[in-house]
């Protein structure tokens, strides 16, 4: 005889259930609520070979969301540091890698310096700087006169390309003389550099450069641009047996 269906108390039943409000802080939530489970278990064994046999097992269920990586040195390690990190540092097992503490991982990097916080002449960038700097070394001679003309070129290619208007040589000759702490003085000299026309001419020059790119990328793929924007068109042969 068929027991006859008793039906449950949905007050019993609630009871068992688990909100997200009243469990646990997840350390690292990609790893799940299951082997955050699992840790904490392992934490309260109190056989240490046991334990140790938890913790490896562990290890082989996390390497397995990365297959790829599972054997590889450096994301092994990165697994027994963070099996560590998920057990708030209570998990007492033998480790092959050094394990971490609390400290270590809360240490905060050291701030990184800027190499210029407030440049004057933006537009010239950190690099024309970078090369007066090295100017600046090298002792007077051939060499030295063709670094400096070139560095001055490269600051009034550098100012047309912000400014987009003209621009006289005695300007650059003086931002020059300043940058380099009055070490390269060209405000008295002859000196000619390239002429604006030219410089923009090269500008413009690298720019469609950039622009054509994507095309030549179509035609080397054997795609052909279609004429007036529209489609070719494509007679169709219905008579073809299939």
């Amino acid at each position: 005889m068929v027991p006859k269906y008793i039906k449950e108390n949905a007050n019993d039943t609630v009871q068992y259930l688990e909100y997200n409000a009243e469990r646990s802080h997840l350390i690292i939530p990609e790893y799940g609520r299951h082997l955050q489970k699992l840790i904490n278990q392992a934490t309260l064994i109190e056989d240490r070979e046991e334990r140790n046999k938890a913790a490896r097992y562990i290890i082989q269920v996390m390497g397995g969301l990365n297959p790829h990586l599972r054997d590889v040195p450096d994301f092994q390690h990165k697994l027994w540091d963070q099996i560590f990190i998920m057990s708030d540092f209570n998990l007492d097992v033998d480790s092959p890698y050094p394990i971490p503490t609390r400290d270590v991982i809360n240490l905060k990097p050291e701030r990184l310096s800027y190499p210029q916080k407030n440049p004057k002449y933006r537009f010239y960038g950190n690099n024309i700087k970078y090369m007066i700097e090295v100017a600046n070394k090298w002792e007077d001679g051939d060499m030295k006169s063709g670094l400096v003309k070139v560095i001055a070129n490269h600051m009034k290619k550098s100012y047309l390309s912000w400014n987009k208007d003209t621009v006289t040589d005695a300007v650059i000759f003086e931002h020059l003389f300043e940058l380099s702490d009055g070490k390269i003085n060209l405000i008295q000299s002859q000196e000619e550099l390239s002429t604006t026309n030219d410089l923009i001419r090269t500008n413009k020059k690298v720019s469609n450069k950039t622009l054509l790119q994507p095309q030549k990328n179509l035609k080397i793929q054997g795609f052909k641009k279609p004429q007036n924007g529209k489609k070719p068109f494509i007679k169709k042969n219905n008579n073809n047996p299939k």
